[in-house]
This record gives structure tokens, C-alpha cells and sequence, in this order.
């Protein structure tokens, strides 16, 4: 069993705390389903962007299945390395789809535990999926070393096969924060800059921005996988939920860290 790396660092490790925590992230937001597709949300401390990402979690409808996309920050395990082992939170277990890790054998996704053990781009997510449907789901985490166009978009479009032939309903969950350690005005202008491409669901431009301006989103193939693989189920709308940066949060606007939350349908 995966237990958790970032619990009492990023989130509350007490599950009363970490309740409390959430309904706080989660204040003055209605919850109301929506045909969600696939979601961008960030993966900071839940003091600094748990509020932005519980925008696009309010709006998520119930699935079988929740297809998590997370950078690799470590630097362990494959290039790209799928979980299937059961992960605990302080909130309890939750499963794996199994059924389409297995349909997913054979491509370029790697059966690989060892990416997962560290890293909480994934992590962070889950106590927020356990908040809205409790245990009643799984979660398949697939953890990014290789973010090139290529890779990104060769990954999207294998697992949205897969999860066709599965048959089951699912949600396609990018965790990526933007802009790191610029000033409020800077992180705002890139990031503003790289979410456009997002809302045009254009991968190519989204990667020539990056580029040009050299933005530091950690998970930007996550963001281009989760956009190939919701392409593919027929996502015609984007919407930008919600943008705020660490300095709303600390006061400090000299070095922030953007967060957005962004919705596919």
C-alpha cells in the first residue's frame, strides 16, 4: 500500500484537522455537478492554493474512475510510471482501477511504483476527490518524468483508449502549479499568456508559449496529456475557474507561485 509522503507538510495528517482543512478550502463554493471532462488544479500546500483548486473539485460530477496526471518532481522510477497499488490518505484507502491499468499494458506507460513514492503532485489530490465522494471511486495516478508534446500527447491518447474500451466513466485530473518564484506581476502576465492555449485546447501553441517565454509550470504535460485525452471524449468547452498566485495568500508579491483551476467539458 502506498502510504502518504506529504500528509502534516502539505495537508493536516490528523483526518479531523484535514476535514476541517477542506471544508475551509471548500467555503462559500456551491457544489454543482457539471459533464466535466478533464480539470487543471494546483498541488501546493493546501494554505496556498487549496482554495483554487476546490473551485474546479465543487464542479466535478461522481465517476468510476479518476485519471490523475502528476509531474515527477523526484526524479524516481520510469518516465512515465502508472500506479497500481492502494493508496492511503488520513482520510482512508482508495483503490486502483486495475481494469484499465491492464488495458494500458504494452505502451509507452510503465507499471511503476517506485515515481509514486515521493512524489505529491498526485498525493495532494486525493483527500479532495475523498471529501466530494468519499470512498466510493478509484483513482488511476500516472506520474510525468518525460513532458515532451510527443510523449504527452502519445500518453492522453492512450489512456483515453483504454478507458473507452473499459467502458467506465471518468475524469481526467491535470495537477500542474504555474508560474514559480517571479513577482505577482510577472507570474500573472506568463501565466495568463500560457491558460489561453489551455482554452483553446491548441498543445502545440500551449508548448511554443512555454517555450518562448520560458514559464516554470511544472506540469505542463500532465496539462497536455489531460488535454489529449479529454480531446478525444469530445471536450468542446474550457473554462478558468479561478487564478490567485502564493502572494494573495503570504502578502509577499515579489516571489509567488500561480495556481489556476481550470474545467473541460
Amino acid at each position: 500500500m502506498r502510504q502518504t509522503t506529504v500528509a502534516g507538510q502539505f495537508y493536516p495528517n490528523n483526518p479531523k484537522s484535514l476535514k476541517k482543512e477542506l471544508s475551509r478550502c471548500f467555503k462559500d463554493l456551491a457544489i454543482s455537478e457539471k459533464p466535466i471532462l478533464g480539470a487543471v488544479v494546483p498541488h501546493a500546500g493546501y494554505i496556498y492554493s487549496g482554495e483554487v483548486a476546490a473551485h474546479a473539485y465543487a464542479q466535478l460530477p461522481r465517476a468510476d474512475t479518476y485519471i490523475l496526471f502528476g509531474p515527477n518532481h523526484t526524479g524516481y522510477g520510469s518516465a512515465v510510471a502508472m500506479s497500481q497499488d492502494t493508496w492511503m490518505t488520513p482520510l482512508g484507502v482508495v483503490e486502483t482501477d486495475i481494469e484499465i491499468g491492464k488495458l494500458l499494458a504494452g505502451t509507452i506507460i510503465d507499471f511503476d511504483e517506485l515515481a509514486h513514492h515521493y512524489e505529491h503532485s498526485i498525493e495532494v489530490q486525493i483527500p479532495f476527490l475523498q471529501h466530494r465522494f468519499g470512498s466510493d471511486f478509484k483513482i488511476l495516478p500516472v506520474c510525468m518524468g518525460l513532458q515532451d508534446e510527443e510523449t504527452a500527447i502519445e500518453v492522453g491518447k492512450e489512456i483515453a483508449r483504454a478507458v473507452k474500451t473499459s467502458g467506465k466513466k471518468v475524469v481526467f485530473i491535470a495537477s500542474s502549479d504555474f508560474t514559480h518564484y517571479q513577482s505577482a506581476k510577472i507570474a500573472s502576465d506568463n501565466d495568463q499568456y500560457l491558460i489561453e492555449p489551455i482554452l483553446e485546447m491548441d498543445i502545440p501553441e500551449f508548448y511554443r508559449r512555454k517555450e518562448e517565454r520560458n514559464i516554470s509550470a511544472c506540469g505542463f504535460g500532465p496539462i497536455a496529456a489531460m488535454l489529449a485525452a479529454t480531446i478525444e471524449f469530445g471536450a468542446r468547452k474550457v473554462s478558468l475557474l479561478k487564478y490567485a498566485t502564493s502572494g494573495d495568500v503570504t502578502g509577499d508579491m515579489s516571489g509567488v507561485v500561480g495556481y489556476a483551476a481550470i474545467t473541460l467539458e
